[in-house]
């Protein structure tokens, strides 16, 4: 059954400077706040390791910000901004990015009222070198915010070249602040490393290499997997009763070797991000939909509320294993749509590293989902303890309440 949720529960107040609108100097001196059986308290995020448990599977989500945003002028001189959202021709990414001459994505159209669905031009100064490129814009279909674009250039550079040159990395829109020259480097993790994210798995960049290098010294299993973060993350929830609030598609990459390594930890593991919590804990339902139906299938939005299910977590990690050794494919490769809300019972992740997020939003359900419906006292202890909150903010450590 579908939860019954007012999203207006989940709200607190945000005082405008709190929402950190800078990364600190160094990444890993930001706070930590520490929440187990109950209770938070307050580090740094440097000490981290030291609360992890020896010998345990942490998992990391690689995937990497692209500049997504570009801006674009119409022969009258209006501009237009272009926010690549995910790749409609080739609809693989890797294809997409390689792609050299054109390719078409789903796009937000900002000031989309002033397109006349004509040709748009990259907007920069004639004398640019960029200008030889002559990229241009031709929208293909439109949907409200949205639409399908398809973009030409000359060149023969392939598309993720052209991103790099003509595009801006899409920091959150509610720093109210322009894209800098820091946040080429602060707004990426640093493992990222498979392209295809509009918006960073923030949790990861307060990692640095000597906290990474910590963790290892611990026996811990570092592992990754790769969820592209869409810009449905920024959405807010609109609708009071949180049914009525539709999650997008997020495309996802689980490896073989992780699954296994799964299956030899029981099953339970430690995510960096609530990105890595939706991956995992969606892969449940794709083995479910591999024991029943004999192919893993898209995750639905309340997949998990729908009915009682009858299979074990290491049964279902089994079934995506045994269909992948059939089809000798090295990952699983699926999308999903999950929704974790208070209710979800978490069947692999124990612990979480993630930042604070904002109030009303989807992620604040997750939190409470996790913590037992506790997430009041982790958020008021943050608030009275000078925490900085967002993408840039402090971070977390939460032990899973049953």
């Amino acid at each position: 059954m579908i939860p019954d949720i007012h999203i207006e529960d989940y709200n607190y107040p945000l005082p405008d400077e709190r929402i950190a609108k800078y990364p600190l100097p160094q990444r890993d001196a930001s706070k930590l706040l520490v929440y187990k059986d109950g209770t938070p308290r307050e580090s740094v995020f440097c000490n981290l390791p030291e609360y992890l448990p020896e010998g345990a599977l942490m998992v990391f989500n690689d995937t990497k910000v692209v500049p997504a945003r570009m801006h674009f002028r119409r022969s009258t001189g209006a501009h237009i901004e272009i926010f690549c959202l995910e790749p409609v021709f080739p609809v693989e990414y890797a294809s997409c990015f390689a792609a050299t001459g054109s390719c078409r994505w789903k796009c937000v159209i900002g000031n989309s009222k002033r397109w006349k669905d004509d040709i748009l031009f990259y907007d920069c100064p004639a004398d640019s070198a960029l200008a030889a490129m002559e990229l241009s814009a031709s929208l293909i279909s439109r949907d409200g915010q949205t639409g399908v674009v398809e973009f030409n250039w000359k060149g023969g550079e392939p598309f993720s070249r052209v991103l790099e040159e003509c595009g801006q990395v899409p920091i959150p829109p509610y720093l109210n602040r322009e894209t800098e020259a820091i946040d080429l480097e602060r707004y990426q993790t640093l493992y990222a490393h498979i392209r295809g994210s509009v918006a960073a798995p923030t949790a990861g960049l307060h990692f640095t290499e000597e906290v990474l290098e910590a963790i290892r010294a611990k026996h811990i299993d570092t592992q990754n997997v790769c969820l592209h973060v869409g810009a449905g993350t920024f959405l807010p929830v609109k609708s009071s009763n949180v049914a009525d609030h539709p999650m997008h598609r997020e495309p996802f990459s689980v490896s073989i070797g992780l699954l296994r390594k799964l299956r030899d930890n029981g099953c339970k593991c430690i995510a960096v991000g609530t990105t890595s919590v939706r991956t995992l804990e969606s892969l449940y339902y794709a083995g479910v939909s591999i024991i029943e139906k004999g192919e893993p299938e898209d995750i639905a939005q309340w997949a998990p509320y729908e009915r009682e299910y009858p299979y074990s977590t290491e049964e279902a990690i089994d079934a995506i294993i045994s269909w992948l050794e059939a089809k000798s494919l090295p990952e699983l490769r699926l999308g999903t749509r999950i929704i974790i809300v208070p209710g979800f019972r978490f069947r692999i992740v124990e612990m979480m590293v993630t930042n604070f997020h904002q109030p009303e939003s989807t992620l604040i359900l997750l939190i409470s989902a996790f913590v037992g419906g506790d997430w009041k006292t982790i958020y008021n202890f943050a608030l009275s303890h000078g925490f900085r909150f967002l993408s840039y903010g402090d971070s977390s450590l939460l032990f899973r309440n049953a």
